[in-house]
């Protein structure tokens, strides 16, 4: 999924990637990764919750690992 930044510290030259993981606890303690925001519940859908964290990579860039739990 692609969406412009909601935030001014977030604009380009970069855009925000989000990834579907198995395991966003696993996702977000990942060793070595800066943490901006810890999982969070993001939306309740009839049959599951969307959860997301927040982190950057060894560039800086901002990425947000998002899971589904049922």
């Amino acid at each position: 999924m692609l969406t412009p930044p909601d935030r001014a510290e977030l604009a380009p030259p970069g855009s925000i990637l989000y990834y579907k993981v198995a395991d966003l606890d696993a996702a977000f303690s990942a060793r070595g990764v800066p943490a901006e925001a810890p999982p969070r519940l993001i939306a309740r859908m009839p049959d599951h919750e969307l959860w997301m964290a927040a982190l950057r990579d060894s560039q800086g860039n901002y990425f947000e690992p998002m899971c589904e739990r049922r």
